[in-house]
């Protein structure tokens, strides 16, 4: 074999089966949809809590079949540091949606979403001393005027009634305390996916999220029988499509990717929960939220000139 013939062979190799921005697209428009259904289930009554947990455990039961046949032999040689910080990775997952999900019952969509997907800020400020990761000045251009945008969109008031109660500030403040666990989930992300495939490492994570919110419901004595079944159905859409196919396809981004790219991507997800609450809640946005859902917009292009670092990590 010739030294091209290698160099093509290495470089086959390095093309990924799903083009990361590709990736990026799905993953953003799966996980709009899932303040949809959170909304549909807590007009049932279904708890937040419970629904976080049947997200997270939905997800993990539908992977738990492909780990044990395909990445056994991954699993049983993790280094026991990979996995601690694997763990600690799930357990900001399991805040991150608990507290999110349950920001739902007292804001609307938008706001609950522009705020909770501000967690580009904190990642690009804990990225260069965590992953060594230096932030251009077209991407912090681009992460001032989305995160103004979202400012803007999270202060303009409220559209659509929330099934709790209308407050805020409670509903706000939970999204933003979401949005730090995020921030937490994508960093260790980041550096994780650098040396577990995305699949093993996605069901490691999503597994400890789900044992730990099933416990917490289990703990706080709330109900998981005697819904309807639509409420059943929204909770395993919620499992398989926000986050099997969106988080999953985000989580693949990541390996090529840096982690305050992809957050910053991610801010398309109130545009497009936003025009899904319009079809399917009747929440119609407020001329504030436009105009800031148009800055998010601007700020995702600018971002997206940005050119990807390349192939870091695993894509099996």
């Amino acid at each position: 074999m010739t030294t091209e013939q290698v160099r093509a062979g290495r470089a086959e190799a390095a093309i990924p089966t799903w083009p990361p921005y590709a990736a990026l697209v799905l993953g953003v428009f799966a996980v709009s949809t899932a303040a949809i259904f959170i909304r549909l289930a807590q007009s049932n009554e279904a708890p937040s809590l419970v629904l976080a947990a049947a997200r997270m455990s939905v997800a993990a039961l539908a992977l738990t079949p492909v780990v044990l046949l395909r990445h056994r032999a991954e699993l049983r040689r993790i280094a026991f540091d990979d996995l601690k910080w694997a763990l600690v990775a799930g357990g900001a997952l399991g805040v991150h949606f608990a507290t999110w999900i349950s920001s739902l019952e007292y804001t609307a969509v938008v706001n609950s979403v522009t705020i909770v997907t501000t967690a580009p800020l904190w990642v690009a400020l804990a990225s260069p001393l965590v992953l060594r990761e230096a932030i251009s000045r077209r991407t912090a251009v681009g992460i001032t005027v989305a995160l103004g945008g979202g400012l803007i969109v999270g202060l303009s008031g409220a559209a659509g009634a929330p099934p709790t109660r209308h407050d805020p500030l409670l509903g706000n403040g939970l999204a933003l305390v979401g949005a730090w666990a995020a921030a937490v989930y994508f960093l260790l992300g980041r550096r994780l996916r650098a040396r577990l495939s995305v699949t093993l490492y996605i069901w490691l994570v999503y597994s400890t999220a789900a044992i730990l919110l099933v416990g917490v419901v289990a703990a706080a004595g709330q109900p998981v029988a005697g819904f309807g079944a639509d409420t059943y159905l929204w909770m395993v859409l919620l499992g398989l499509v926000p986050q099997l196919i969106g988080h999953s396809a985000l989580n693949f981004a990541l390996g090529y990717f840096p982690a305050a790219y992809v957050s910053l991507v991610v801010l398309g997800e109130p545009i497009g929960s936003g025009l899904l609450a319009i079809f399917f809640l009747g929440e119609w946005p407020v001329p504030l939220q436009l105009g800031g859902t148009a800055l998010v917009l601007i700020g995702i292009a600018l971002a997206t000139l940005e050119r990807p670092v390349g192939k870091r990590a695993s894509a099996r």
